[in-house]
């Protein structure tokens, strides 16, 4: 009788241990540079961790670090998951310059318009021709903003104003193409430009009017100048990407709920969260009483031949790297006109 007492005892043990381990929390930690109120940290990232952690039945927690709170500059996000120091990481794909060079067709000037529709077609596009650049972690979600604009102290009513003008950009890209349409360019990431421009380190920004609400741009310059009609002037890249061993270490019923939020859909949420934030970044201009200028397509065409050797210098860099950069540049366009329509 004892020996029956001591393994039901046994039994009762063992099932508790394997319900404790069944019900068991994965804690993974998010960082990314953007403060929580900013559109994405907000209507994006966090709706997707509330549903990861819904969907798991509350067996995985996502902690969310935002505006860099676990340290490094953002430029270091990137390393940071792949190095393991956090689990899951969001940034823009540009601010470690030369590390994804298949992305930068996207980031080539006149080339998007709608975020959500651009947000699609770049998801399917990175993972038809990039999935090598991201053998260093797993790629969960890539996406752009919509169209960007320059948000100045002084008005850009046509090419010519941009002249001279210390205008900030994200990425090398961008920057190269604010030298050609005359602006002094000044690289940096977009934490820092509203002391920048506060203090007088630059003129203006180029950025999607969806980021210049929890920046406060408005406030800090007079006028804003885009497009009438899309593509706009040039858009970034971004990508939510997971520390591979983070997810290899995952149970697969785990792994499927990662897999189940990730993917082109996601990239589209993401898209329509910057296209509606934009919205609302240019009515916070408009009742400001800021100068906002859409310029017409003739003007536009002026910019366009402007831009053109940027396309042309990238052409000549990828040919350099063993790239078929026109390749990209044709793969990119025909996914954006399929998601456009």
């Amino acid at each position: 009788m004892k020996r029956i007492s001591l393994l039901i005892s046994g039994a009762v043990v063992a099932v508790a241990m394997a319900s404790s381990a069944m019900a068991q929390e994965v804690t993974l930690r998010l960082h990314q540079f953007l403060p929580l109120q900013a559109a994405i940290p907000a209507n994006a990232i966090q709706p997707w961790i509330d549903k990861i952690e819904a969907d798991s039945n509350g067996r995985i927690k996502i902690e969310h670090y935002p505006s860099m709170q676990l340290g490094g500059a953002p430029p270091s996000l990137y390393g940071q998951a792949k190095d393991g120091v956090v689990d899951i990481i969001w940034t823009l794909m540009g601010y470690t310059p030369g590390r994804f060079p298949t992305s930068e067709a996207f980031e080539l000037p006149f080339m998007t318009g709608s975020s959500e529709a651009s947000s699609r077609a770049f998801h399917e596009y990175m993972m038809e021709n990039a999935v090598e650049e991201f053998a260093d972690t797993r790629p969960l979600v890539f996406h752009t903003h919509g169209p960007g604009w320059i948000h100045s102290n002084k008005p850009i009513a046509s090419l010519e104003d941009v002249s001279g003008q210390k205008l900030r950009g994200p990425t090398r890209v961008i920057t190269n193409l604010l030298g050609k349409l005359g602006a002094t360019p000044v690289g940096m990431p977009v934490p820092a430009v509203p002391e920048a421009l506060s203090k007088g380190v630059i003129d203006g920004t180029v950025l999607p009017f969806e980021v210049t609400v929890p920046l406060r741009i408005s406030e800090l310059v007079d006028n804003h100048t885009g497009f009438e009609t899309n593509p706009g002037l040039y858009t970034a890249t971004f990508v939510l990407t997971m520390n591979n061993d983070s997810y290899d270490r995952l149970p697969d019923d785990l792994k499927a709920v990662i897999d189940a939020n990730s993917g082109p859909d996601v990239a589209a949420m993401f898209g329509a969260v910057m296209d509606a934030a934009d919205i609302s970044g240019r009515a916070i201009a408009d009742a400001s009483g800021n100068t906002v200028t859409a310029l017409d397509d003739a003007e536009k065409a002026r910019w366009m031949a402007a831009a053109q050797p940027v396309v042309d210098e990238w052409l000549v860099e990828m040919e350099g790297l063993g790239i078929d950069g026109q390749a990209l540049i044709d793969s990119a366009k025909a996914l954006i006109a399929k998601y456009e329509e």
